[in-house]
């Protein structure tokens, strides 16, 4: 029996969220990304991208090719939210429900079809079940192999749906670009123009003798997906290895206790997402970067895995020191990784101090989770008058 595998994407996801909270600037170039000028681009409408705006941009550059552009910052808690409830609707339609980022998912739908259903019309359902819940559009690939599933997707943005039938892969992917398929980058595109390849179908064709002396391994998985032969199984839970936050500086800092303070708010974050994950870190990364763009990473181990503020906060803390930082900063990060599941949490004599904590910072969680991000905060990071 052919697999029935759908790849879901959501339609300019960041910035799809920000038009539908804030109905103006519909129809406008809406960039999603910052600071102004000295970001970089998290995400465009499809009106910024016209004017060749695109992901992973230098701000300044994007605002000289669509200086008209209404420029919003990034709420990764909001996205973040949408993105859970975008996958409550996906979940019933199968167990097999493979989510690779904040807003792109696959499903195996295979053995899971309701009686006189296809993948083409539990697809269109999945599509018009978002729309009507959510406000946003997303376009979908149905096809018998995630990467040509993810390709099909691709193929009709925004709200498109393209379905590739059994045994029609390869004439699918025969005249598609060289570049557009998985596995294959800059370095590895070039090398693949220089024996005259150009389209997926002139891979296709090429005898494997010939890929075998410049790809290695790589070749014959190549040449398999360029025919249409993808078994890669869609894999219901992806754990994250780390969970990280940074932000861009309007103006560069060169004052420790900003420095400190923008940490704190960092690390918060962090912990409220570990938590909230049900996660526990067991090292902290610091991310420093100055005004020459020189960047710089310190890691540690932590005494005992966490995901309270206050442990992985002194842990950030300790490597700014260490660090001896005293350029102007223009981006501080922090990431807690590698990760473990909370429930193997082992339980600790002495760590009284660290479970009153963990309770507090669990009725945080719940007094935001009800009020917002905003209804609560910790006295060093409010807001002064």
């Amino acid at each position: 029996m052919p697999r029935i595998i759908v790849h879901i994407d959501m339609d300019a996801f960041f910035a799809s969220i920000e038009v539908l909270d804030y109905p103006e600037l519909r129809g406008k170039p809406v960039i999603v990304g910052g600071p102004a000028v000295r970001g970089v681009v998290s995400a465009a409408s499809y009106e910024a991208r016209a004017f060749g705006v695109h992901s992973a941009m230098p701000m300044g550059e994007a605002l000289r090719r669509c200086p008209q552009a209404v420029v919003m910052p990034v709420r990764g808690g909001r996205y973040h939210d949408m993105s859970r409830h975008i996958m409550t609707l996906l979940a019933p339609h199968t167990p097999l429900l493979e989510q690779m980022s904040v807003d792109e998912a696959y499903l195996d739908l295979t053995h899971w079809l309701p009686a006189g259903a296809t993948g083409a019309s539990v697809a269109a359902e999945i599509q018009t079940t978002i729309a009507r819940e959510t406000g946003l559009g997303c376009s979908l690939g149905v096809a018998t192999g995630k990467a040509i599933a993810k390709m099909a997707s691709d193929l009709r943005k925004p709200r498109g749906l393209v379905v590739v039938p059994p045994g029609e892969e390869a004439a699918f992917l025969a005249p598609l670009e060289i570049g557009k398929l998985r596995g294959v980058g800059a370095a590895t595109e070039r090398k693949l123009r220089a024996l005259g390849v150009h389209t997926i179908g002139d891979l296709a064709r090429l005898p494997a003798t010939r890929l075998g002396g410049q790809f290695g391994v790589v070749g014959p998985e190549l040449l398999a997906l360029a025919q249409g032969r993808d078994d890669s199984p869609v894999v219901p839970e992806r754990q994250a290895k780390s969970i990280g936050r940074e932000t861009t500086y309007w103006t560069d800092v060169t004052e420790r206790a900003v420095l400190e303070r923008t940490l704190l708010a960092l690390t918060d974050d962090v912990a409220e997402s570990l938590r909230r994950h049900d996660f526990l870190a067991r090292g902290v990364t610091l991310k420093l970067r100055d005004d020459a763009f020189r960047t710089i990473t310190r890691s540690t181990t932590l005494p005992e895995p966490s995901d309270v503020t206050e442990a992985l906060y002194a842990a950030a803390r300790a490597l700014l020191t260490a660090a001896r930082w005293h350029r102007p900063t223009r981006l501080i990060g922090v990431t807690a990784g590698p990760l473990q599941p909370a429930a193997d949490r082992q339980f600790n004599l002495f760590a009284e101090d660290d479970d009153k904590k963990r309770k507090v910072a669990g009725a945080i969680d719940a007094i935001k989770a009800r009020f917002g991000n905003d209804a609560i905060t910790r006295a060093r990071l409010a807001k002064k008058e």
